[in-house]
């Protein structure tokens, strides 16, 4: 990894919204002078499988594929795919984990039981870990629907992208009778992070 590459990955499943993350925080880094890839994988997304996306931006970007190890971020959507996608997180980045619990056809079928305690034990091997509800902080704001851009918020204002960038890529990415709903998500996650979370994710 380049020292002068920022990397998100971006995971959850299907219906969650990480493409729109995806593309909202790319828009952003464009918007502030980055060279910028994006990979999208979609997989079995209409099923609820795994979705990722993964954004990389500095001064000049040669490949949208972030390795194992080298994420700066990643967001989770959904507790299980933040374990699941653990090893791609670098020694000192960021986990951001959406407490959300969305069980798998397996878990679903009664196949296997869905594994206990997984943000505090994610917590416990990476030391800076956020964990937020999201999917409820978005439901305060008008719509459950808008649980990525909650996600957005916190992991731009983590990354040190401006609000106002932010907030004009929300308005042209989103449709225009929920942008007000989505402007309203994306303050709610920036305002999530106080100066102790923020002290822990810079030191």
């Amino acid at each position: 990894m380049a020292a002068d590459t920022t990397n998100i990955l971006i995971v959850g499943v299907g219906g969650q919204g990480t493409l729109l993350a995806s593309r909202v925080l790319a828009q952003a880094a464009v918007d502030q002078g980055h060279d910028v890839k994006v990979s999208e994988i979609h997989g079995m997304a209409q099923r609820g499988g795994s979705v990722v996306s993964q954004v990389r931006y500095g001064p000049k970007v040669f490949s949208p594929i972030i390795k194992r190890g080298d994420a700066d971020v990643i967001m989770a959507f959904e507790k299980l795919e933040a374990a699941r996608y653990l090893p791609f997180l670098r020694k000192g980045g960021l986990m951001v984990i959406n407490t959300d619990r969305i069980d798998p056809l397996p878990v679903m079928s009664g196949e296997v039981s869905y594994p206990e305690r997984l943000e505090e034990k994610i917590a416990q091997v990476v030391p800076k870990t956020i964990k937020l509800d999201a999917t409820g902080i978005a439901a305060g704001c008008g719509t459950s629907r808008a649980a990525n851009i909650v996600l957005v918020g916190l992991v731009g204002r983590a990354l040190g992208m401006p609000l106002d960038s932010l907030e004009e890529s929300v308005r042209a990415l989103v449709p225009e009778k929920v942008v007000a709903i989505n402007i309203k998500a994306l303050n709610a996650g920036w305002n999530y992070m106080d100066d102790a979370l923020i002290s822990m994710v810079r030191d």
